[in-house]
C-alpha cells in the first residue's frame, strides 16, 4: 500500500524524499497547483518574488548537506549575515547574526528540486484522514499529514491522537506585501526587523535577495493587520505601502502591489518534539514542530521519513 504524504511543503516532501531513498513507496497529494506550501512566489511579468518565509539559516550539519547541495546547483545563494533594525519608524541599527540564505527562482525551488523524481499529484484536495489509516477512503500502509495544525485538525478523525496533538494550538497570520517601483530610491537595505510597528514586522529588499537589483520590495505585516484584513488581503496594499514609504523616506510609490495572506502562518509557540508519529500509523510534520524555521520544517519532514521507515521495515 505504501505511505501517502498529504501537503508538499518541505516537511512532506522531505519526508517523501527519506522513504523513497529507503525503498517505501510514496505518492504525496498537495492541492495547490505547484509544490513548496508557505514557501510561497509571486511572479510579476515572470520575475519571481518570495511571499512566504523571508530566509532560511542553517545550524545543523543534516540540513547544511542539503544546503550545500541546493548551492552547488545554484538553487540556493548566501544572502546576508547583517539586518537592519527599526524600533516603530525610526532606524535602530544592525543586527548580525547567522548567515542568511535566498534562492534566486525562490525558496519554492528548494522544495522543486527536492520534489524530482518523486510521485506528487497537484491539485488533490483530501478531505479526510482517519482510522486505518485511511486518506480519502483509501488504506495506506501510513498516513503523513504536513500543513499547519489548523489545517491539519480539519482533516483528522476527532478522536484520533494526531487530532489531538493538533489540538488548540494557536498560529499568527501574516500578510505579504509585493511593491514594484520605477527606480530604486532606497539605500541598500537587505532586509530589516521592524519591532513595535503598528503596520509592519519585516521588510526585504527582493532585488538584493535575488541578485538581479530589480526595485522590489517585500513587507510583512504584523498579525493585527493580517486579522483585519482578513477577508480582503488586497485592501491592506494602501495601508502597509504608506508604512513602508515612512519608514524608508521614500519619494515615489510604487507602480504594482500584490498581496498574499498567510492565514496560518508561524505557531504561536514552538513545539519540543520534532514530529507526531502514533501507533495508529498517522504522524505529522512541519515547522509547527519545534521553532518555526525553514530548517525546522525540514527536519520535521526528513527525521520523520527515516523513523516511519524504520518501523516498516
Amino acid at each position: 500500500m505504501g505511505v501517502i504524504v498529504v501537503g508538499a511543503g518541505i516537511a512532506g516532501v522531505a519526508c517523501a524524499r527519506e522513504l523513497v531513498s529507503r525503498g517505501v513507496d510514496v505518492r504525496v497529494l498537495e492541492r495547490s497547483h505547484s509544490v513548496g506550501g508557505r514557501l510561497g512566489v509571486h511572479r510579476h511579468d515572470g520575475r519571481p518574488a518570495d511571499t512566504g518565509a523571508a530566509y532560511f539559516t542553517v545550524d545543523d550539519d543534516g540540513f547544511g548537506a542539503q544546503v550545500r547541495h541546493w548551492e552547488e546547483k545554484g538553487v540556493a545563494r548566501q544572502w546576508t549575515d547583517r539586518l537592519a533594525v527599526f524600533t516603530g519608524t525610526s532606524p535602530a541599527g544592525t543586527t548580525q547574526g547567522p548567515m542568511r540564505w535566498a534562492a534566486p527562482a525562490g525558496l519554492r525551488g528548494l522544495v522543486a528540486d527536492l520534489a524530482e523524481g518523486l510521485t506528487v499529484e497537484l491539485e488533490r484536495e483530501v478531505a479526510t484522514v482517519g482510522p486505518g489509516p485511511v486518506v480519502d477512503g483509501q488504506r495506506a500502509d501510513a498516513a503523513v499529514v504536513a500543513m499547519p495544525d489548523p489545517q491539519a485538525q480539519r482533516l483528522l478523525d476527532p478522536g484520533s491522537p494526531a487530532a489531538a496533538a493538533v489540538q488548540g494550538r494557536d498560529w499568527n497570520p501574516v500578510l505579504s506585501l509585493v511593491a514594484g517601483y520605477p527606480v530604486r530610491t532606497w539605500p541598500d537595505l537587505p532586509a530589516a526587523f521592524v519591532n513595535d510597528h503598528p503596520t509592519l514586522s519585516l521588510l526585504a529588499d527582493d532585488g538584493l535577495r535575488r541578485g538581479d537589483g530589480a526595485p522590489v520590495l517585500v513587507a510583512h505585516s504584523t498579525a493585527p493587520v493580517a486579522r483585519r484584513h482578513d477577508a480582503d488581503p488586497q485592501a491592506a496594499a494602501p495601508v502597509m505601502t504608506a508604512a513602508v514609504r515612512e519608514l524608508l523616506d521614500l519619494d515615489n510609490d510604487p507602480v504594482w502591489t500584490h498581496v498574499h495572506r498567510w492565514r496560518f502562518a508561524a505557531p504561536a509557540a514552538p513545539r519540543e518534539a520534532a514530529f507526531h508519529l502514533g501507533d495508529d500509523g498517522i504522524a505529522l510534520a512541519g515547522d509547527g514542530w519545534g521553532t518555526p524555521k525553514v530548517q525546522t520544517a525540514y527536519l520535521s519532514g526528513a527525521r520523520l521519513g527515516r523513523g516511519l521507515a524504520e518501523r516498516l521495515g
